[in-house]
């Protein structure tokens, strides 16, 4: 989807400043595909929500243009850019009866009252609640006054939905229930959406992009799958899912990988991402899941010694913490399946891995 000359959604420089000088989003270059699902997803305070914002109408751009379906919108109002949004809170009417609420932005567009009735029923067939249309939102439960909440987003058919946290009240069963519905529902409209959260479990069920924000910038825009694998820097290494982190020097460089020399354990094998020079300081991720427990004499570039500090079971994997390397939080992942060895705290083991599996990356 990205590089195309076709986006839907396109940020060309955009900026955000608030009280003259403090920079919240910087330089954002963002093409955002026809129906595509795209999660904006970092910490409090990145410039995920305010790029929202900024797309929605409800804050203006300090610099930069935005173009929706070609056409610069950053001087129309929000009732007229045709988006349909879904913030946490859900936002309805508690006066109004669930038919009411989805009514609303319906007579906004004067729709009459059979196209209105006709789209009301679609909706709310859409997210199963067809028998709750007389209900007010205070005789719902959570989950289902957020489906009420999506469903008046798309009554009226809207080229583009911006969700902002919608899932952060709800309880965690609950909340990934919910993450899969929005998934069924995106796919069967084919609507353009923009989803912004901080949880980083909930962009990589949902999204065929995720833009990992932080600072005000973009630091990786790619497939789940590829932002997981292949972080392409300490910052997003960090945030999406669990990693374990070893600093040192870079001592050479052989093409696409490196030796980095990690004080007092040694030298580890690993791929070089964004170090290029011997001498570099840099820091090397690798997935708990990764990690070899005992593996054979040979078979592996990275074997250290390592004694269990701690051992967590949770249910379908053991998750034990490991000194090693100098490092007591070094954190190693087995299957709850039958044949995986399991230790104990207090054992004396042996852990390895891939080169390709450890990366290494920018030192700050």
């Amino acid at each position: 989807m990205p590089g195309t000359n076709n986006a839907f959604v396109e940020f060309s420089g955009v900026q955000k400043t608030y009280d003259g000088d403090t920079l919240v989003v910087k330089n954002l270059n963002l093409d955002i595909a026809r129906g595509e699902f795209l999660t904006m997803l970092g910490p409090s305070g990145s410039g995920k929500t305010t790029t929202l914002m900024m797309l929605a109408g409800f804050e203006a751009p300090t610099h930069g243009s935005i173009l929706l379906g070609g056409r610069s919108i950053e001087n129309m109002p929000p009732h007229k850019r045709d988006i349909g949004m879904v913030f946490q809170n859900y936002a309805l009417f508690p006066h109004m009866a669930v038919e009411e609420n989805l009514a609303f932005p319906l007579k906004v567009r004067k729709l009459g009252k059979l196209e209105r009735e006709a789209k009301i029923k679609r909706a709310l067939d859409m997210v199963r609640l067809g028998a709750y249309g007389g209900r007010r939102p205070g005789q719902l439960s959570g989950g289902q006054q957020q489906r009420v909440a999506l469903a008046r987003a798309l009554v009226f058919d809207p080229k583009l939905v911006l969700m902002d946290e919608p899932l952060g009240a709800l309880d965690k069963q609950l909340r990934e229930h919910m993450q899969l519905e929005i998934k069924h529902i995106h796919e069967d409209l084919g609507v353009t959406v923009v989803y912004v959260t901080h949880d980083q479990g909930e962009a990589l069920t949902m999204s065929d992009r995720i833009a990992v924000f932080n600072d005000g910038v973009i630091q990786q825009l790619a497939a789940p799958a590829e932002l997981y694998e292949r972080p392409q820097n300490a910052f997003v290494a960090q945030f999406i899912g669990e990693n374990n982190r070893l600093h040192g020097k870079v001592v050479a460089m052989n093409g696409a990988s490196c030796q980095v020399e990690i004080p007092g354990a040694g030298n580890v094998h690993a791929l070089a991402v964004n170090v290029d020079a011997v001498g570099r300081s840099t820091v090397l991720s690798l997935r708990p899941e990764r990690v070899k427990l005992n593996p054979a004499p040979g078979s592996l570039p990275n074997v250290f010694s390592a004694q269990v500090a701690e051992v967590i079971y949770l249910g379908d994997h053991v998750r034990s913490r490991v000194s090693v390397c100098g490092h007591d939080d070094f954190v190693v992942k087995l299957p709850n399946s039958e044949g995986t060895v399991q230790v104990e705290p207090g054992a004396l083991i042996t852990i390895g891995w891939k080169t390709e599996d450890c990366r290494a990356l920018d030192a700050s």
